[in-house]
């Protein structure tokens, strides 16, 4: 799998394979795969700012008791 962003410049389009997300930034899959599954307005955007995504086991939430899903 390859992600890609682009800034709208002529020749600026940056590819990312997924091993290297999952070696940098492996929340940012997770984030990317539940963006594409959300309407891509207003309400979308509200969706979104309330994900909440974690690397490993620490996280500041250990007081609400929160579930771990196991993919």
């Amino acid at each position: 799998k390859t992600y890609f962003k682009h800034s709208g410049y002529v020749g600026s389009t940056t590819f990312t394979k997924l091993d290297h997300m999952r070696r940098t930034h492996p929340q940012r899959i997770v984030e990317k795969a539940v963006w594409g599954m959300l309407p891509k307005n207003r309400l979308g955007r509200a969706i979104i700012k309330h994900l909440k995504v974690y690397n490993g086991e620490d996280h500041p939430h250990s007081a609400q008791q929160p579930k771990t899903l196991e993919f």
